[in-house]
């Protein structure tokens, strides 16, 4: 099932210009997958010019037909939902319902774009005397450079390339490493959807190298990534020479406010499965559990509780609830927070460690850890992972400040029943998005975007098409001879 992966560039598939590979791991079994292309510079210069010339082309395609295609590529990746589900299990260990349900949702961020290029609106100013007219359009911004995480290998590539494609860009997207066949699998789909060549490509390959030749490269007008809050740094450094217009979803550590007037083992259910979807490693995972301190015991326990009857395994096994961490990096990660908080006075209440009953993979058990000091690692660095840190307040001021103290702000969540508190609450929160009794916050309809160290721009919703965009305005006499 899983193949050995090459180039897309300007509408084929090769190899790199010197053959080079790089291996593909398995996080359930340690095992290798299979190998993608290592780019050369040649082959990033090969993209580049592929990419300038199918802009040329794509630019000029009617919105309506723009619009078709997209929607054809939609329509190819729901056809192939079980392959491209397959593969992402594979290359991510996340269980295989959780890679069906990733594959649907890229499947509308093209849908969702097939329809916003066809509403791509301008606007008409009233002008000071009845000779001049003003006016505002919109035009796409040009060569796209997109970066990748591998922890939704194909949700996060797509809405970078249908929302790019609305636009009238053309895209280069450059994968994680750990995740490429996803990614691969939509770029397969705008092909066999009849996107021109050009329009978009696609590089594996060492990261850094990739990144500064095509940043530094005056064909790209517009950088997109999702990742790290410092590598978005690096990426927002390299952008700043050539003035590149720059959109990012980096890193997050999302609060969690619980108030005294919730069902509190409610709200901790749905708290404990939303924090060990994806084995925790979701940018807007909950992160932070403040619990009011009259909630506090019954929160925790059933959070324990549900956190010790996930079943860990592999992600193709249909009994698997929760996979393997990506990487051993990660892994390694988390039981220094672990240590760290437990060091601190935290209590373990459920996991802590690495699963006796799997020799290999990069597992960690569910953890829940209880009484966690606000100076805890856990507490200030984001936990990709899944481990769960709940501590207790008592006023709703003191909440706040504790939930807004950090440099993150991609997501927040309340529960409360009263709307007052909601409305209050989810002002209050330093985010880009609040999810009030809800915590499935991603859809194609809505931005999706953070603010201070979490980013800048939005993807997503009626928005999420204009950071592809430059606007114009237009001043005109109606004669010349006046």
């Amino acid at each position: 099932m899983y193949h050995d992966l090459n180039l897309y560039i300007a509408g084929t598939w090769r190899a790199a210009s010197d053959g080079a590979t790089r291996n593909v791991t398995d996080p359930a079994t340690e095992e290798t997958l299979g190998t993608i292309a290592a780019a050369t510079e040649k082959d990033v210069d090969d993209a580049l010019a592929a990419a300038e010339a199918g802009f040329a082309q794509w630019r000029r395609t009617g919105t309506w037909e723009r619009g078709a295609k997209l929607r054809r590529v939609a329509e190819l990746i729901r056809e192939r939902v079980d392959t491209i589900a397959t593969l992402m299990s594979l290359e991510t260990g996340k269980p295989f319902a959780e890679s069906k349900g990733e594959t649907a949702a890229a499947a509308d961020q093209f849908e969702w774009y097939a329809e916003e290029t066809k509403r791509i609106y301008g606007q008409i100013i009233e002008g000071r005397s009845p000779e001049s007219r003003l006016q505002v359009i919109y035009q796409p911004v040009g060569v796209v450079a997109a970066f990748s995480a591998w922890n939704f290998p194909a949700l996060l590539p797509a809405r970078k390339i249908a929302a790019a494609l609305g636009a009238g860009c053309a895209i280069i997207i450059k994968p994680a490493g750990e995740a490429p066949a996803s990614c691969a699998a939509l770029v397969e789909a705008c092909h066999d959807a009849g996107i021109p060549e050009g329009a978009v490509n696609y590089l594996t390959g060492q990261s850094s190298m990739i990144a500064e030749r095509l940043i530094h490269s005056p064909i790209v007008r517009k950088v997109s990534v999702t990742g790290s809050v410092p590598v978005g740094k690096e990426i927002l450094h390299l952008a700043a020479d050539g003035v590149k217009k720059v959109s990012m979803e980096l890193g997050g550590h999302g609060p969690v406010l619980v108030f005294g007037d919730v069902d509190a083992e409610a709200a901790a259910e749905t708290c404990a499965r939303t924090k060990f979807r994806n084995c925790g490693q979701v940018c807007i995972s909950p992160t932070r559990f403040y619990v009011h301190e009259s909630k506090y015991d019954a929160f925790a326990n059933r959070f324990a509780e549900v956190a010790k009857s996930l079943k860990l395994g592999n992600g193709m096994d249909a009994e698997t609830q929760m996979g393997p961490m990506a990487n051993r990096r990660g892994l390694d990660t988390i039981e220094t927070m672990v240590k760290d908080a437990v060091d601190r006075g935290a209590e373990v209440l459920a996991g802590g460690a690495r699963p006796t009953d799997l020799n290999a993979g990069f597992f960690f058990q569910p953890t829940v850890l209880g009484r966690v000091p606000d100076d805890a690692m856990v507490m200030v660095e984001e936990p990709f992972g899944p481990i769960a840190p709940i501590t207790a307040f008592s006023d709703y001021d003191e909440v706040i400040a504790r939930a807004n103290a950090l440099p993150f702000g991609l997501a927040g969540y309340v529960f409360t029943e009263s709307m007052s508190l909601a409305t209050r609450a989810y002002e209050d929160l330093e985010v880009g998005m609040v999810g009030v009794n809800e915590m499935l916050l991603a859809t194609a309809e809505a931005p999706f975007g953070g603010v201070k160290e979490s980013g800048m721009g939005r993807e997503g919703g009626s928005l999420g098409i204009h950071d592809y965009l430059d606007p114009k305005y237009v001043r005109i006499k109606l004669s010349a001879k006046e």
